[in-house]
């Protein structure tokens, strides 16, 4: 029975996970167009980020109400956190190896980076979330 309450929530994170992931790229490429790789990076993340914990926290995780609200928002912000270190590393490191990449290496390299944040980001809502 666990088994398939996890598959489930792991289907649906994926599903939300891909939606904010293409939203993210979107926002990237959109504000990359007029400013700095970092910037545009931070945005990005954070307005998918926002939408993401909302969305993950009702869908996935069956969270309905304002019930300990803030302290989801806070703790996925943190969980945030760690996704915005992987990519805005993964961007520095990229402009030191090619100074002036093309749009579709960075993004190629900020996918790759959000694979690895996204294996984070679940372990940190799944615990977020289940810790009522």
């Amino acid at each position: 029975m666990a088994g398939n309450w996890y598959r489930s929530v792991l289907f649906r994170f994926y599903l939300v996970g891909g939606a904010s992931a293409v939203a993210y790229v979107v926002l990237f490429v959109l504000f990359r167009s007029s400013m700095p790789a970092q910037i545009a990076n931070v945005l990005a993340l954070l307005i998918s980020a926002i939408a993401n914990t909302a969305v993950n926290r009702r869908f996935t995780f069956g969270i309905r109400g304002t019930d300990a609200i803030v302290r989801h928002y806070v703790q996925g912000l943190a969980v945030f956190t760690l996704g915005l270190a992987i990519t805005s590393g993964s961007l520095w490191l990229l402009h030191i190896w090619i100074p002036d990449p093309s749009r579709v290496t960075e993004v190629s390299a900020l996918v790759a980076a959000n694979l690895v944040a996204t294996v984070v980001r679940f372990l940190g809502l799944r615990r977020v979330f289940t810790l009522e």
